[in-house]
Parts: C-alpha cells; sequence; structure tokens
C-alpha cells in the first residue's frame, strides 16, 4: 500500500467512526438492547471499504469530505446489516465477525434480526434527511434508489438467494461472476455512484467510467476474499477461515484454481485502472485502492 493511500484511509476510516458514532441512536435511549446491538456491531470494527471508496470517490471529483459523510454511514449501515444477517443460523451459521462475537452470539437470533432491521431503514433516513448531504432533493432521491436496487433482489440480496441456492453446486464462470456482481459488487458499485451523484455538475462520461471501475473492483475483491479464504487464517480475517469451502460453496479458486484465481484478480485490476485513464493524478487514491484490494492479507 502507497503511504499516500495508508495515510488517506486512515483518515477516512477515523472520520466515518465519528460520523456512525454521531448518528447512532445511543444506548441510553429506549429500546436499549437494540441500540446497544446497533452500536456493537457497527463502532470499532471492519475495513470500512465502501465508505473509502465513497471518501476517495469524492476526492478524486475535487468535493470536499463532508459532502458525503452521510452517504458513506448509508452504505456501511447496509453493509453492517447485510453481515449480521449473512452470519444468522439459518444463512452462514458463524460466530465471529470482525474479530469479535457475531450479533446472535453476543445477543440473540431475534435481537440480530431486528438490529439488520433498524441498520438497512437507517440508512435510506440518512439518505433522504441527512443535513450533510447538499444535494438536490432530485439526487437525493436517484441515490435513495441506487442504494435501494443495489441492497434489494437486484443486488446484494439476491446475490445472497443465490449463493445459498449454489450451495453444493458447480457454478461456471459467468454464473460465478453474475452472483457476486449481486452478492458483493452491487454495494461497491453504490458506493461510488452516490457519490458522483453528490457532485452536481458531473460530467456523465466521467461518472460512467467511475462505474465501471466500481464494477471491476467489486468482482476483485470477491475474488480476493475467496482467496484469503483458502490462504490466511481466521485470527488475521476476523472471521472464520475456510467457511466457504467447508460450506461447499462455489468460488473463484474451486473454479480457477489458486493461480487461475489469482490471475483473475489481476485482470480486473488492470480493467479497473483502464477505467480511469480519463483522470490524471487526482484518481491516483482510486488507482492505488485497486492495487490494495487484490494484495491485501485480510
Amino acid at each position: 500500500m502507497s503511504n499516500a493511500l495508508k495515510e488517506y484511509l486512515s483518515f477516512c476510516q477515523h472520520r466515518v467512526e465519528q460520523a456512525l458514532e454521531m448518528r447512532l441512536p445511543s444506548e441510553n435511549i429506549l429500546p436499549k438492547k437494540l441500540h446497544r446491538a446497533m452500536r456493537y456491531c457497527v463502532l470499532d470494527g471492519g475495513k470500512r471499504m465502501r465508505p473509502m471508496l465513497t471518501y476517495c470517490t469524492s476526492k478524486t471529483l475535487g468535493m470536499n469530505p463532508d459532502a458525503v459523510d452521510g452517504i458513506a454511514c448509508a452504505v456501511e449501515f447496509i453493509h453492517v446489516y447485510s453481515l449480521i444477517h449473512d452470519d444468522l443460523p439459518a444463512m452462514d451459521d458463524d460466530d465471529l465477525r470482525r474479530g469479535k462475537p457475531t450479533c446472535h452470539i453476543a445477543f440473540d437470533e431475534a435481537t440480530a434480526i431486528l438490529t439488520g432491521d433498524a441498520l438497512q431503514a437507517m440508512a435510506f433516513e440518512i439518505l433522504a434527511h441527512d443535513n450533510s448531504i447538499l444535494a438536490s432533493a432530485e439526487n437525493r432521491l436517484k441515490m435513495i434508489a441506487t442504494l435501494a436496487k443495489a441492497s434489494g433482489s437486484q443486488g446484494m440480496v439476491g446475490g445472497q438467494a443465490i449463493d445459498l441456492e449454489s450451495v453444493g453446486t458447480q457454478l461456471n464462470l459467468p454464473e460465478l461472476e453474475n452472483m457476486h456482481i449481486h452478492k458483493t459488487g452491487a454495494l461497491i458499485r453504490a458506493s461510488v455512484t452516490m457519490a458522483t451523484l453528490a457532485k452536481a455538475d458531473i460530467d456523465p462520461i466521467t461518472a460512467t467510467k467511475l462505474d465501471h471501475y466500481a464494477k471491476c473492483i467489486g468482482l476483485s475483491f470477491q475474488v480476493k476474499d475467496d482467496i484469503l479464504d483458502e490462504e490466511s487464517d481466521t485470527a488475521t480475517l476476523g472471521k472464520t477461515q475456510g467457511k466457504d469451502k467447508e460450506n461447499d460453496k462455489p468460488t473463484y479458486p474451486a473454479l480457477l484454481g489458486m493461480a487461475g484465481a489469482k490471475q483473475k484478480a489481476q485482470e480486473l485490476h488492470e480493467k479497473a485502472i483502464d477505467s480511469l485513464s480519463v483522470f490524471g493524478t487526482e484518481a491516483d487514491l482510486l488507482r492505488d485502492l485497486s492495487l490494495y484490494i487484490i494484495q491485501r492479507d485480510h
């Protein structure tokens, strides 16, 4: 990771942590257990990759980070809600997330379901009303529509449904990519798209190039996750290592072999970089972020 990216990611993580803390309900407000669970799951954990993408995109477009604080929080709330529900016994049945017990283990199953539900609703409340978002009413509506589609049956939830249906089956490469374009990629693309919607006078070609960049890194992120699930360890990952293989889920290493999966990640990185050819040095953070995604160890 370049020093510039390392410094900026640290800045983004600190910034979004403060923004999330400010927007979450206090544990002292009823219902206290629910609010405690929301704070437990959201705060002090995770790479914050999606908020980072939002901030890096805004910087590339010459925007102040203040303009996307609410967007960064909204996308992280959706992401955390998805993790809480994915970890439930009815889904992946995991007991470790971000290095600590999952929500249903730390609290209980019913609270975990409600925590995810509450975070999902809060994401859209932020897009509708948060004062940090200075976009027009029309663009706020587009943000809401973008996040709703990325989160629903044509996005993340749909991808999870395909994932559950694919356990024990052998998908071909287009089928596997389609699953992850929805399950992982849709929310990553939304993180970039919503940042472009915060820019009032953005050129449509610029927005399209950034969207293609996001599509490529959304897939490379999942390819690398599949690789790490086999090559890393539980302590480094902060979640149970080898879970996909144990559950007989289709993965890139299973389909392409480990060398093939690593080559696929590299190809997606190169396509992401090509998408940024219309930019100069202002997009260097996005370029570095794409490289970091395929080189990370957790």
